[in-house]
């Protein structure tokens, strides 16, 4: 999948006329891509359309229009875009009281390293977690973290090939499995695997 360049962007007047239904768009897209895996974790599955989305909001709320500022947001976003050999995804722990949360996350510690995918007739594939910044610390983790599912060939053409999916997380304190993934999931998460 290749990267956003400044050519795939709106100008800040013609994205505020196309938003409404560039959001309706996007919330539609989303369906197929945020994936609940038990009852306090979401795995929400990047791609170059969610990316040009975040590039559009962020350009119009910071009201970013210079050309270095533009690619500053290219740069950044375009890391989160699968290259059609992986996954990525940005996985968000939720709890909604402070307390039960600053709990839980202590209790999760090291569960990044510890979410993986599986295409069907291969091993399970562990999430590389946080390349860009540490996120955990020693007492804790975050409740953010950004992950890419690496892939070998084989692995992509039996997921291109209609291999059923699967999503899962193995720690001690959460675990979790979606085996196999829905259809819509399955479909969705297939495409990031084109070229």
């Amino acid at each position: 999948m290749s990267h956003l360049s400044r050519s795939d962007l709106m100008s800040l007047e013609e994205y505020n006329e196309a938003r409404d239904e560039f959001r309706r768009r996007i919330m539609q897209h989303k369906k197929n891509r945020v994936i609940p895996l038990g009852p306090n974790m979401t795995l929400h599955f990047e791609d170059k359309l969610i990316m040009q989305y975040q590039i559009q909001e962020m350009l119009r709320a910071e009201k970013i229009f210079d050309a270095a500022g533009i690619q500053e947001e290219l740069d950044t976003y375009n890391a989160l875009i699968p290259d059609g050999e992986n996954w990525k995804a940005t996985m968000m722990i939720e709890f909604g009281d402070p307390d039960e949360r600053a709990k839980a996350l202590a209790q999760l510690l090291d569960v990044e390293d510890k979410v993986w995918m599986r295409v069907e007739g291969f091993d399970k594939v562990y999430a590389i977690a946080d390349e860009d910044i540490e996120r955990a610390t020693a007492e804790k983790t975050s409740s953010v973290h950004f992950m890419r599912f690496q892939l070998n060939d084989e692995m992509v053409a039996a997921a291109q090939n209609q291999a059923p999916i699967s999503l899962g997380v193995d720690h001690a304190n959460y675990n979790h499995q979606l085996e196999p993934l829905a259809e819509n999931y399955r479909q969705s998460l297939a495409e990031d695997l084109r070229d």
